[in-house]
């Protein structure tokens, strides 16, 4: 089957605004900045976790996948969580917690996900798991350990569970002209809400990794207001997904790489950091917004640019690479054979799509 457009196009989407909402560490943090920091961060975690559901629905207790759990996602994970941490440490930044134990930045994601696909065979087994992991992320609010980043595998669970019982129909639907309407103004909704995110929930809210304690909220409070920020958060996914274009092009073609702008990005962003980007653009509040927003997708867009990306897929999967030496990259276009990508993909399709970016 060929890969679908739409899916690389959402794909490539969302991993760009991983690393524009990354950025928004070199701007000022107040004003427009923080404004636009909150509304992001109110979809956009769920939309790449739900996204990330749906792409894994395939993985078994097999050979073949548990061999792909550990080339695409271990041992990413322990080169780049070493590498990132040490590249911070070189640039005069300290870095809090042990190294592997306590995930650090974007690395919080392979750890987290290592645990969701393992117990992937389980939680889409029924279609109870749904409410249940409301149930779970809402109680596991009063958990507050950093091992592992156990308060964002337990907080967005049910993203992820809802990805894995979404089927293809279910995303079609989405393409409606008046559900794409309706989308713009739910969109609409949201920025205006995001404007007083620190009024009811705190911009911490959005990164459900800490607990309610942690928060300076009670229990109940706590509760409360993460369900009202996972109502805005799938709200939020589906209105973008229906807005994402479906036709194919050089920016689905993309999507094939975006494991690539995943792991590379951090380096840039930090070195950007230690290089005092923050401090200029704080003084230039407009203009850094602009320029940080737009060098963001510059560099999105160049690290997932064919060239680019053929020549660093063997740092963030050294045994794909291997695996895949005589085969071409994967073009939007053409079709794979034996991938499948709308079911997270069998074969080929698996590892690339092992962490949905």
């Amino acid at each position: 089957m060929s890969r679908d457009p739409w899916l690389d196009n959402v794909k490539m989407t969302l991993v760009t605004l991983v690393v524009v909402g990354h950025s928004y560490a070199l701007t000022a943090g107040d004003g427009l900045d923080q404004w636009l920091y909150d509304f992001l961060y109110v979809w956009h975690i769920p939309a790449f976790v739900i996204v990330t559901g749906y792409l894994c629905k395939s993985f078994r207790y097999d050979r073949r996948h548990l061999t792909s759990l550990v080339t695409t996602l271990v041992i990413p994970y322990l080169v780049f969580e070493w590498a990132l941490f040490t590249w911070r440490e070189h640039l005069g930044f300290y870095e809090d917690g042990p190294l592997w134990l306590v995930p650090h930045w974007a690395m919080w994601y392979l750890a987290v996900l290592f645990f969701w696909r393992l117990a992937t065979p389980v939680l889409r087994s029924h279609w109870l798991w749904i409410p249940a992991a409301v149930a779970i992320s809402l109680v596991g609010g009063m958990l507050d350990s950093l091992w592992f980043c156990l308060p964002r595998i337990l907080g967005l669970l049910p993203f992820f569970v809802l990805g894995l019982h979404l089927d293809r129909s279910m995303f079609e639907r989405l393409d409606h002209p008046y559900v794409r309407r309706g989308a713009v103004a739910v969109l609409a909704c949201i920025l205006v809400v995001g404007a007083s995110v620190n009024s009811w929930a705190r911009t911490a809210f959005l990164y459900y990794d800490s607990g309610y304690e942690a928060l300076g909220v009670s229990a109940a409070e706590g509760m409360e207001t993460r369900a009202l920020v996972m109502l805005l958060g799938l709200l939020g996914t589906a209105s973008v997904l229906a807005l994402v274009p479906r036709r194919g092009g050089w920016f689905s073609q993309m999507g094939a790489a975006t494991l690539v702008v995943y792991l590379g990005h951090g380096f840039v962003i930090r070195y950007a950091e230690a290089e005092g980007w923050f401090a200029w653009s704080a003084d230039r509040p407009v203009t850094g917004l602009v320029v940080v927003t737009a060098s963001a997708v510059a560099l999105s867009l160049f690290l997932a640019w064919p060239p680019v990306a053929q020549t660093l897929f063997w740092l963030v999967d050294p045994v794909g690479t291997w695996q895949k030496r005589r085969l071409p990259w994967p073009d939007a276009s053409r079709p794979l054979a034996g991938q499948r990508q709308d079911d997270a993909g069998d074969r080929r399709g698996d590892r690339s799509h092992a962490a949905a970016v």
